[in-house]
């Protein structure tokens, strides 16, 4: 069986397990009163069940399992196949601590320990940032705390980064499933297939949940779903480009998740500027600017998509993977006339 083939039946598996499992979750939570309330920084109008990422992770698991009954992992070395569980445990522990506080709320402060405690754990099983490639300087290996300093910032950052953009229905599993096929097709271009394994699964569960997702949503993915989503992404991008030795290969995660890189940064130096905690919910971000400009939900969700499939292209043709100048050509001719929607609805008073 052609090694690719795995990749694709992780991707089906997941997705199919999502759009099983989903409605099944959804009944739970209605029945527990396990619901998402209304409030004034929040844009849906009533109680939403917000444990969509119960779903979302047990697809990426059983279609993972599943694929390693098959043999698929059998197509990797020891040691990459040990990067998979490592990833994959991290994702379940990220889940568990978005899952908690879901259910009981976690304070900001508990969060941000746990989180640090299980990148740590993530970190010492091999998720690692150890060298940084300074174009002119070639290969820096870095010591162990910077190693470690680095990892956790990245690791810890990027999961909170997914976790702040999930304000509107479907936006956070849209970005995150673009990224991921993105992502996906570039490990397989550079031939890391166990990074690539982990983001196909995690592809197929995060576009099947788009099913009960988009506007309008039947169901939230919660906590539990979105730093389940950012942790995967962020440690993908660790072991299948930022442990390369090319300049170019290490600049491509971050051109992949620039969407909520970006929009963390913006939001934390505009409540800094205005004497805010970065850590304080509000409607900075840039989908609830972009709605009071007066886009409607559903293009406000697809501009933000545009946008991050045109950095996903602009990744494929800088990595110079077959056709992938084509692919940008075409995501920008999206991008313009989307940006074209965007400038006339925001005009309607």
């Amino acid at each position: 069986m052609p090694p690719q083939f795995y990749h694709l039946i992780a991707f089906a598996i997941s997705a199919v397990v999502v759009l099983v499992s989903t409605p099944i979750v959804k009944r739970v939570g209605l029945t527990s009163g396990r619901v998402d309330v209304p409030d004034s920084r929040k844009v849906h109008q009533r109680p939403m069940v917000r444990l969509g990422g119960v779903s979302i992770f047990l697809g990426s698991l059983t279609a993972l399992l599943l694929v390693w009954m098959l043999g698929g992992f059998g197509i990797l070395p020891p040691h990459k196949e040990y990067e998979i569980w490592g990833v994959t445990i991290g994702g379940l522990v990220f889940f568990l601590i978005g899952l908690a506080d879901d259910l009981f709320s976690l304070s900001p402060i508990a969060r941000l320990l746990l989180q640090v405690s299980a990148a740590s754990c993530a970190w010492f099983v091999g998720v690692q940032i150890d060298f940084v490639s300074i174009p002119g300087l070639g290969i820096t290996q870095l010591p162990l705390l910077i190693s470690w300093l680095f990892t956790i910032v990245w690791l810890v950052g990027m999961t909170n980064a997914v976790n702040w953009i999930d304000g509107l229905d479907g936006l956070a599993a849209g970005v995150c499933g673009i990224a991921a096929v993105v992502m996906l097709i570039v490990s397989l271009f550079m031939n890391q297939p166990a990074a690539a394994l982990i983001v196909a699964a995690m592809a197929g569960g995060a576009l099947g949940f788009l099913r009960y997702n988009f506007n309008p949503a039947q169901i939230f993915m919660g906590d539990g779903g979105s730093y389940y989503l950012g942790f995967t992404l962020a440690s993908v991008g660790v072991i299948g480009l930022l442990k390369s030795v090319t300049t170019v290969a290490v600049l491509l995660p971050f051109l992949i998740l620039a969407v909520p890189i970006l929009d963390m940064s913006a939001v934390i130096i505009d409540r800094l500027r205005s004497g805010k905690s970065p850590f304080i919910a509000d409607k900075r971000h840039l989908h609830h600017r972009l709605l009071k400009a007066g886009l409607s939900h559903r293009l406000t969700v697809l501009f933000i998509y545009s946008l991050t499939l045109w950095l996903g292209s602009l990744a494929l043709a800088i990595a110079r993977i077959p056709s992938g100048v084509a692919y940008a050509v075409a995501a920008t001719a999206l991008l313009i006339y989307t940006v074209w929607k965007v400038r006339k609805h925001a005009q309607v008073p």
